[in-house]
């Protein structure tokens, strides 16, 4: 069984930072990518961004661009968010996704990294919250 374990989050200040991770562990498997979602209350689950091992391709969502970055290590299967200038409007709850479903080209990936249900595997969230 394969397990995700976010930590880093946490209470911050509007315009603060945090670094969350998620390390995956259990039975030795290979990711083809790892990423974040995010679920405000009363809101849906959103793609934050994603880290597809293979070229090193990171994606984000156009409106998180500039103040969240991914990073990762593939050989530990860990997945890194470090995010900046922090708005009360990023309060959520985090999520580590993992998927280990191969795809043909970098375009079909990016189509379907922002589909939740696409994902093998997810944590089971860390808080953020930034107070304003």
């Amino acid at each position: 069984q394969v397990q995700l374990v976010e930590s880093g989050g946490g209470l911050v200040q509007a315009g603060g930072s945090l670094r969350l991770s998620c390390a995956a562990s259990g039975r030795t498997f290979s990711s083809y990518a790892m990423g974040w979602f995010r679920q405000a209350p009363g809101k849906e689950r959103e793609f934050v961004a994603a880290l597809r091992w293979s070229g090193g391709n990171a994606w984000y969502e156009d409106s998180l661009k500039g103040r969240f970055t991914i990073s990762g290590d593939n050989a530990k299967n860990t997945v890194y968010l470090q995010m900046i200038s922090l708005k009360p409007e990023d309060t959520a709850v985090y999520y580590c996704a993992a998927d280990i479903s191969p795809y043909p080209n970098l375009g079909s990936w990016i189509r379907a990294i922002t589909t939740a249900s696409v994902w093998d595997y997810w944590g089971q969230g860390t808080q953020v919250t930034v107070s304003s």
